[in-house]
């Protein structure tokens, strides 16, 4: 696996498979890696032939009280579970490469940017929108492979893609889960045990829901009651069921809906979501 830390040689890497034939598959991540990033790499290693991974702990979808300084960084680790996958590249920027003095143009998605993560992280969105849209730039790829876990994260940049017609696949891969059925998460380090056994809550609640909606339920008032009151031992930043494309709240679940919660546990923020698949019509 190749380390490049400029833009400059990623292109060029990037270029050379590009000109013998090869599809190029992107992971963008920000690293303190786990089996839910490596299964996004290993769908990437199935489908493209030259995989580019990305470390980069954005600032710029950090708020100024969030835990920028905080966010766990494990390099080392990460450069070794990405070898161990066949990554062909790694590009691991510093912040001045991707954001060099004088730089101040920013990318916004309206409306579906300011849902949900968007409305409790003012520019949230804006960080993440911007920074996808320079590393889908940067590499070029045919396909760019990003979690489930972060539903409306997906939402945001499949809407940024399909408005500022970028030639590339959007490939959501499913959310990875512990065994008692916690999101795995680069932040689910920083909880300790007590946090950790609380942390449950948010799958549980969604699991719930899903039972219910299975049991023939499909009021989404009383869905969302339902969703909410399971939510104990943990301070809730919202608990909504959507839909999926555009964040906004449904009526009704028959056309499908994303059922999307966000909760600190002690100081850490967590998120979960599950996909309610729209019935067919009769």
């Amino acid at each position: 696996m190749e380390i490049l830390r400029t833009i400059e040689d990623v292109r060029r890497v990037c270029k050379a498979a590009r000109r013998v034939g090869r599809t190029v598959g992107l992971t963008p991540t920000m690293g303190a890696l786990h089996e839910g990033h490596l299964a996004l790499v290993r769908a990437a290693r199935e489908s493209c032939d030259f995989v580019v991974a990305t470390i980069f702990v954005n600032p710029t979808q950090f708020g100024p009280s969030e835990d920028f300084a905080a966010y766990p960084r494990t390099f080392e680790a990460d450069c070794e579970m990405l070898a161990r996958e066949g990554v062909d590249v790694l590009f691991a920027p510093a912040r001045e490469e991707m954001y060099p003095a004088g730089a101040g143009t920013w990318v916004d998605v309206p409306g579906v940017g300011g849902r949900l993560d968007g409305a409790s992280r003012p520019g949230h969105f804006r960080g993440v929108a911007t920074v996808v849209t320079k590393l889908l730039h940067i590499v070029g790829p045919d396909k760019a492979f990003f979690g489930q876990k972060d539903g409306a994260q997906v939402a945001v940049i499949q809407a940024m893609v399909r408005d500022l017609n970028f030639d590339v696949e959007i490939v959501v891969c499913p959310t990875v889960r512990e065994r008692d059925g916690l999101a795995m998460s680069s932040r689910n380090r920083n909880l300790n045990a007590d946090e950790r056994e609380r942390a449950v809550v948010l799958s549980g609640a969604l699991g719930r829901v899903e039972r219910a909606v299975e049991a023939g339920l499909r009021d989404v008032g009383v869905l969302r009651e339902i969703l909410r009151d399971e939510m104990h031992g943990v301070r809730v930043d919202y608990a909504e069921i959507v839909d999926p494309r555009s964040l906004e709240v449904v009526e009704d679940v028959r056309g499908g809906a994303l059922v999307a919660v966000a909760a600190w546990v002690g100081e850490t923020r967590l998120i979960d979501n599950v996909v309610i698949a729209a019935e067919a019509s009769r």
